[in-house]
């Protein structure tokens, strides 16, 4: 009795603990993000000099206009989209086929092609980034949204494979047994059968994709030089930062804050409309 009292007391105390670390976490996260979006609607004296959560005195939306169209936001947003949007297709696709035949298809070489691919969880990007624009120059993509969009495709299928094959695996048989005796051909089985039952984890990988291809910063500053042409192709982060630089300078400091709240507020839209389905992803995989 005295073992078990122990032990439930241990769990509490760990799970008392946990709570106080989630809760410190979460004020780390809040914190910055409070400040940035109120910041926003301030001018400098406000940002700088006032109580940092404290409401403005007075709301100012011109700050989003300014970064909006004289700090070109607005096209760098767009960029963004088009190459986040066209880049998670690619990499969702790829990756889902390849996970898919990596998990339930028997060949020589399928653990060496498997393994491969974790290989790319390991290798930083940093160390990439010269045989990459040298690759991406001598493909005649420098400079473009399409060469980008590979690179982004080929960086993202990695942890993509690595978790897709995990859950394919846990996906039961009988159901694609069933649909091959009924005349189902390879392809219709993957996209008719296995894909709608694999959408808990593929909207998972889907949205963490989107996120972390949104806040990609080293890639398009590396293959995107900059110039008076090359600006226009921008995406957001490479926009944010010229911002930062220039404030320095012309101390326009809300609008600064005005294109980072542009940047977060997509995301954490998408966070939360997908939430439950990224949570549902994350555990199917756990009980087969």
């Amino acid at each position: 009795m005295a073992n078990k009292s122990e032990k439930r007391s241990g769990a509490g105390v760990l799970n008392k603990l946990s709570h106080v670390a989630l809760a410190v976490w979460a004020i780390l996260i809040i914190y910055p993000l409070i400040f940035t979006f109120l910041a926003a609607f301030k001018n400098n004296t406000e940002i700088f000099i006032g109580n940092p959560f404290a409401l403005p005195s007075h709301w100012d939306f011109e700050s989003f206009g300014r970064a909006w169209t004289e700090a070109k936001v607005g096209t760098y947003f767009l960029n963004s989209l088009i190459v986040v949007s066209v880049s998670t297709f690619g990499t969702m696709l790829l990756g889902a086929m390849a996970a898919y035949v990596l998990a339930r298809y028997e060949f020589v070489g399928n653990r060496f092609i498997y393994f491969l691919f974790i290989a790319g969880l390991a290798f930083p990007v940093y160390l990439a980034l010269t045989p990459l624009y040298i690759v991406v120059q001598e493909l005649g993509l420098l400079g473009t949204h399409t060469g980008l969009i590979l690179v982004y495709i080929a960086y993202s299928l990695p942890f993509t494979v690595f978790f897709l094959a995990a859950f394919f695996k846990t996906l039961p048989n009988a159901v694609a047994e069933a649909a091959m005796i009924d005349g189902a051909s390879h392809t219709k089985l993957f996209f008719r059968v296995m894909m709608p039952m694999a959408k808990p984890g593929l909207i998972s990988i889907t949205i963490f994709n989107i996120i972390g291809q949104w806040n990609q910063y080293v890639l398009p500053v590396s293959l995107l030089p900059g110039g008076a042409e090359g600006q226009e192709k921008w995406l957001l982060t490479q926009g944010i930062a010229n911002i930062s630089t220039a404030a320095g300078y012309q101390a326009d400091w809300p609008a600064l804050f005005a294109a980072l709240s542009i940047a977060i507020i997509p995301m954490i839209i998408v966070y939360t409309i997908f939430q439950r389905q990224i949570q549902s992803g994350l555990t199917a995989g756990a009980v087969k």
